[in-house]
C-alpha cells in the first residue's frame, strides 16, 4: 500500500467527516438512527478488529509493535480460514451493531464489506482490493456520518438507575 494511497484515503475521510461537522443537514435528521452505547460498542469493536486486520496486511512491522500479536498476524497474513475468520467476525460486528440503520445503509454497508473480502481472498490483483478497500471505507464513513448519531448522553444504564 503506497503512501499516496494512504494519504489519499485519509484525505477522503477526513471530507467526509469535515461535512459531518460543518454541515446543518448532517446526520440526515429523519433518518438517522441514535446508536445505543452497545451498538457503537460492537460496532466500534468490529472497526478496530478490520483495521487491526489491514494493519497485519499492510503495515505488518507498525502492527508487530502490539504485544501478543504474533501469531494473529501470521494467521491473518496466511490468508486461511483464520485470516478469513478475523475478516468476517469482526464486520458482521460492525453490521450488527448498525443493524437499525435503513436497509438501502445496510445493504451499501454490507456489499462495501463483501466487496473488500472477496477482493481479498479471491486471488485477484492488489489493484482491485485496493480500490474495494478505498470505495468500502468511503462508503462506511459516509454511511456513518449521514445516518450514525451517537449514543445519547443519559442513554447509560448507570445515569439511568440513578436517575430513577
Amino acid at each position: 500500500m503506497s503512501t499516496g494511497f494512504v494519504v489519499l484515503l485519509a484525505l477522503a475521510i477526513s471530507i467526509v467527516v469535515a461535512s459531518r461537522l460543518s454541515l446543518r443537514g448532517l446526520p440526515l435528521r429523519d433518518r438517522a438512527v441514535t446508536l445505543t452505547v452497545a451498538e457503537l460498542a460492537l460496532t466500534l469493536c468490529g472497526l478496530a478488529i478490520l483495521t487491526f486486520h489491514c494493519g497485519a496486511m499492510f503495515f505488518t512491522a507498525a502492527t508487530q509493535r502490539i504485544p501478543g500479536t504474533d501469531g494473529a498476524i501470521e494467521d491473518i497474513r496466511a490468508l486461511g480460514t483464520s485470516s478469513l475468520v478475523w475478516y468476517v467476525l469482526p464486520a458482521l460486528l460492525v453490521l450488527l451493531g448498525l443493524r437499525r440503520l435503513p436497509l438501502l445503509a445496510l445493504i451499501v454497508v454490507s456489499v462495501a464489506l463483501l466487496a473488500i473480502g472477496v477482493t481479498m481472498y479471491d486471488g485477484g490483483s492488489l489493484e482491485t482490493h485496493l480500490v474495494a478497500i478505498f470505495a468500502g471505507v468511503v462508503s462506511l464513513t459516509a454511511v456513518a456520518a449521514m445516518l450514525v448519531r451517537p449514543p445519547r448522553r443519559d442513554s447509560s444504564p448507570v445515569v439511568t438507575a440513578v436517575r430513577t
